[in-house]
């Protein structure tokens, strides 16, 4: 029988990208949430998934909407996910973003997809939503990744952005 602090131990080992999923609601207003469970789905049609908690009230408004914007932190934009890691329907305040595509964009993400929710699937206490990809943008910044409880970039990244250039 699997124990449920062992298995947070496996998992919290496995190094996940940061991203804040984020809509709109029928009244415009921004809604988002932190979410490290994302991943790359399909290339033919382009799509991602993600998972949120059934408890989740972004889920809720993606129920609603059918839209995300899907926004890559980068590595120092920590406390971006921490704001977004909070409940409550402040998070939006004192942060820098605008609407693209539909959906609210943080300013200064390292990667940026906007997406319409294709599929929705249980799986225990969360959902996995399956997206299409509408449209995506790449960043030459380094991703924010998170495993064991800390945040960090990849130690090549690091090492890469130590580098003396070559001249």
């Amino acid at each position: 029988m699997i124990h449920d602090i062992e298995f947070k131990e496996v998992m919290g080992a496995v190094c996940s990208p940061v991203t804040v999923i984020t809509t709109l609601t029928p009244d415009g207003r921004p809604h988002g949430t932190t979410v490290s469970s994302f991943a790359s789905l399909s290339m033919e049609p382009p799509m991602v998934s993600f998972a949120l908690d059934r408890g989740s009230e972004l889920l809720r408004h993606l129920h609603e909407s059918g839209r995300a914007g899907i926004n890559l932190l980068s590595h120092g934009q920590e406390s971006l996910a921490v704001t977004f890691a909070r409940r409550g329907a402040d998070k939006f305040e004192d942060v820098r973003w605008r609407v693209e595509s539909g959906v609210p964009r943080l300013h200064g993400d390292g990667g940026w997809i906007a997406v319409t929710v294709d599929n929705f699937v249980a799986g225990g206490d969360h959902e996995m939503i399956l997206a299409r990809v509408d449209e995506a943008e790449s960043s030459s910044s380094f991703p924010l990744v998170y495993a064991r409880r800390t945040f960090g970039t990849h130690s090549r990244f690091e090492q890469a952005m130590d580098a003396p250039s070559a001249s």
